[in-house]
């Protein structure tokens, strides 16, 4: 006996795909357009890449806005569609001014792991990291921090370390530590792992 697969369950439109998949929510905030006019919002869905506004003010594609939600912060966004005092807009990454980059000190190593990280006053959570050096590495998020933002990452077998959100891009965020891994301790991190 063979099972009947509906097709139509696996079509999904180009806009899905491209944007991932979306929670409902329901969080007011506040939509700054860049004529200085300001107007009140509601959140209805959310994604690392973008998110679903109600919002009684008409917007043109392409237009960019500072959406603020109370106790997230703001981020800056680019409408892809209007309707009827419904819009989606994806968030545009922040730019930083070139005197914020910092060169590396050591190349990242890749690193495949799950480590427990703690924002301060919010329970400990897991993720996974990508890449690794003594100075810093690569997080894939469970919640969005600010840049600038100190958090704690507990990597299995080393203490607390304190790190430096110093980019946040989709999912991901650049983090470096506060104090640097002893070389000969990173080396044996390494080893455990591999």
């Amino acid at each position: 006996m063979t099972a009947q697969v509906n097709q139509s369950q696996f079509k999904f439109s180009k806009i899905e795909v491209m944007r991932g998949e979306r929670r409902a929510v329901r969080m007011p905030g506040h939509a700054a357009l860049e004529d200085g006019q300001t107007t009140e919002v509601l959140v209805l869905d959310l994604s690392y890449e973008g998110c679903g506004l109600q919002i009684p003010i008409p917007l043109v594609v392409g237009q960019v806005i500072t959406l603020s939600v109370l106790k997230r912060g703001a981020i800056k966004a680019e409408v892809r569609w209007y309707a009827n005092g419904k819009a989606g807009v994806v968030f545009k990454p922040e730019v930083y001014p070139a005197e914020q980059h910092r060169a590396r000190k050591s190349r990242r190593v890749a690193f495949d792991a799950e480590v427990l990280m703690r924002r301060l006053g919010r329970a400990k959570y897991r993720l996974r990291v990508f890449d690794v050096s003594p100075e810093g590495c690569k997080v894939e998020l469970v919640e969005r921090p600010k840049i600038g933002e100190h958090l704690f990452i507990k990597f299995i077998g080393l203490e607390v370390l304190e790190a430096e959100v110093c980019w946040v891009e989709k999912s991901c965020a650049g983090l470096r530590f506060q104090n640097a891994i002893h070389p000969a301790v990173f080396d044996l991190m390494l080893q455990r792992i591999s």
